[in-house]
């Protein structure tokens, strides 16, 4: 079993339903399924995006600055964050919300030191604000969280997609799901897990991750626990299938 994860988690995963925002009953059963695995002793950080609320790239489509859209994606994975601390700490989940943006009023800034202090008196970590600048994903948070933090692996939790296909799955009913793939050919095949910047950095740091579909109940435990599970790519292109 891993003892250090990182969970990527897409802000369309906490709008339930609906096309826009924050759904709290959704929230409340992703943070059900934390808590799950923070009660087999992982240490669990999770990252945090913003597209239920706001979408820099969208930002910038219709004249935008695109670092102005940007940092209003940051804030709107800290709006994301606070929603998450509540429902975990509502079931009993001992929580921060670590932040690359300050916003001391309601979170701590992120400092690596302080994060593995968290980690060792047992308290989930949430990490809001991407990588602090502008032009990064918050895929690119999450591979810069796994490799200063000495994670295990990262667990991407998409929602609705049951991994890595070789096109998209919602556009072509012949798409094919891989089982294993290496960050390498997510590269060369330009597949749109992840952004390229991301892969590089996990292949670089030698950081292995799971693509799963994370609105089937049990998903998180499962892959958590290594069972075959959606797509598991790995830093190792020997083991590429």
């Amino acid at each position: 079993m891993y003892k250090r994860v990182i969970l990527k988690l897409s802000g369309e995963a906490l709008k339930g339903d609906g096309t826009y925002g924050i759904h709290p009953k959704t929230v409340k059963k992703i943070a059900t399924e934390i808590k799950d695995i923070y009660q087999l002793g992982v240490e669990v950080g999770i990252v945090i995006g913003a597209g239920n609320l706001w979408r820099g790239k969208i930002g910038e489509e219709l004249g935008m600055d695109r670092a102005q859209a940007d940092y209003m994606g940051m804030l709107g994975t800290i709006m994301n964050g606070l929603a998450l601390q509540d429902a975990l700490e509502s079931i009993d989940v001992p929580t921060r919300v670590m932040t690359a943006l300050p916003v001391s009023a309601v979170a701590e800034p992120y400092i690596r030191r302080r994060a593995i202090r968290h980690f060792e008196k047992g308290r989930v970590l949430i990490f809001s604000g991407g990588t602090g600048s502008p032009y990064f994903s918050t895929d690119t948070g999450s591979a810069l969280r796994a490799a200063e933090l000495n994670s295990d692996i990262i667990l991407m939790a998409k929602n609705g997609v049951e991994g890595v296909y070789d096109k998209d799955p919602k556009k072509h009913k012949d798409a094919n799901l891989f089982k294993h793939i290496s960050h390498q050919e997510l590269l060369k095949r330009n597949l749109q897990v992840m952004d390229q910047t991301a892969a590089s950095m996990c292949a670089e740091n030698k950081i292995d991750m799971i693509v799963f579909n994370m609105n089937e109940h049990g998903n998180i435990r499962k892959a958590i626990l290594e069972e075959p599970i959606g797509t598991f790519v790995t830093w190792e292109e020997s083991k590429n299938e």
